[in-house]
């Protein structure tokens, strides 16, 4: 629209150029001028045609340092891979045999430990035993060779062999309690008064005649071998099922001057019942009898194999 007075366009004037993109058209009574650019939003923002979110930059299209990494990330980057050198190979080696070496010297102390940390009295228990052992092994093998000498010697080894096997089985009936006994040894009383004395004082006691080198015992009456059993009732001790009054008498066949220091070692029998109260007293006669017998009982799956 022109206003009135407002000259139009000649015939021979151009004709008005188009404003470009971006620029806002004029104002009435302005001339045109471009419009101002507003902010422009970072290449990250502007998001798809689609409407799906922009993703998010990283550090370095932002424009930002990156992240120090975390103290665990740092730590599995600084141990793998791994990186060994030589130097740190042979020093792992070494302190590898180091420890080796270290590790048997210990256990070999604590094998030892057991005897080096034992009572006075329990180490000359342990050598009393240890001798008395070596001195019957010494015995055994004397008889032994003495029977084979007689049998090789013998004109008629077939009796030979017969009177032995006679002698053999005397000797194991002694040892079941079949056969009676009579030889040198030691009779020990056990006075009780205060009745604490027990089945396991009473076993002790024969463990350490029999490791002395007691060949046969009996307890009032009652013999005791290998599968003897020793057992509270009340204030009573069985002994294979039968009942022992107080005092106690032991008979002991064996040989004396092996059997009564065996009792009265340090820390041994004399002086355990000492301490419950009870009095022991050992007498040496010229012979002991031990005439309590045990009933044979045949085994019941065990068969002889000759």
């Amino acid at each position: 629209m022109r206003g009135p007075g407002t000259p139009g366009p000649g015939p021979g004037a151009p004709p008005p150029r188009p404003a470009p993109a971006g620029e806002t058209g004029s104002t009435a009574g302005d001339p045109a001028r471009p419009a101002e650019p507003g902010p422009r939003r970072p290449s990250w923002a502007r998001g798809p045609a689609t409407g799906e979110p922009p993703e998010r930059p990283s550090a370095t299209e932002a424009g930002e340092a990156p992240a120090p990494p975390t103290g665990r990330d740092a730590l599995v980057s600084g141990l793998w891979p791994p990186r060994f050198t030589r130097a740190q190979l042979i020093v792992a080696a070494l302190l590898f045999v180091l420890g080796l070496g270290l590790a048997v010297q210990i256990r070999a102390a604590g094998e030892d430990g057991a005897l080096r940390g034992a009572r006075p009295e329990d180490l000359v228990r342990i050598l009393s035993d240890l001798d008395e052992r070596t001195k019957r092994l010494d015995e055994e093998r004397g008889t032994l060779e003495r029977q084979r000498t007689e049998l090789e010697s013998s004109s008629d080894q077939a009796e030979e062999a017969r009177r032995q096997n006679r002698e053999r089985e005397l000797q194991l009936g002694v040892l079941a309690g079949t056969v009676a006994a009579t030889g040198p040894g030691i009779e020990v009383r056990i006075s009780d008064p205060q009745q604490a004395v027990g089945a396991d004082r009473l076993l002790d006691a024969v463990q350490e005649l029999r490791a002395a080198g007691a060949e046969a015992l009996q307890i009032n009456g009652v013999r005791v071998v290998a599968s003897t059993s020793f057992v509270d009732d009340a204030d009573r001790v069985l002994v294979d099922g039968e009942p022992v009054e107080r005092p106690f008498r032991v008979d002991v066949i064996g040989r004396p001057q092996d059997l009564e220091p065996a009792l009265n070692i340090p820390g041994g029998v004399v002086q355990s019942l000492d301490k419950e109260g009870a009095t022991v007293t050992v007498n040496r006669p010229d012979e002991v009898t031990v005439d309590a017998l045990r009933s044979a009982e045949p085994p019941d799956y065990a068969q002889s194999s000759s």
